[in-house]
């Protein structure tokens, strides 16, 4: 998803209808939680550890390692 579609999610989640509102933070929470896995991926690829991934999350190394780690 692009720049500009997240935009408008965002000033629709700000909707004073609250089911517009509603349908744009759970469309929202979709895209940036594929973002999410595609950064991780990203900095694992980089070679940066679990740990400091986690740090950026702002969750522990178990945390990151489980919902992104390889089983």
């Amino acid at each position: 998803m692009d720049d500009g579609a997240l935009r408008t999610l965002a000033g629709d989640a700000g909707s004073p209808d609250p089911l517009v509102a509603l349908r744009a933070v759970a469309q929202m929470r979709r895209e940036l939680d594929r973002h999410e896995a595609t950064v991780v991926r990203r900095a694992r690829n980089a070679n940066a550890s679990w740990q400091l991934i986690a740090l950026c999350l702002g969750v522990t190394k178990q945390a990151v390692h489980k919902k992104y780690g390889r089983a």
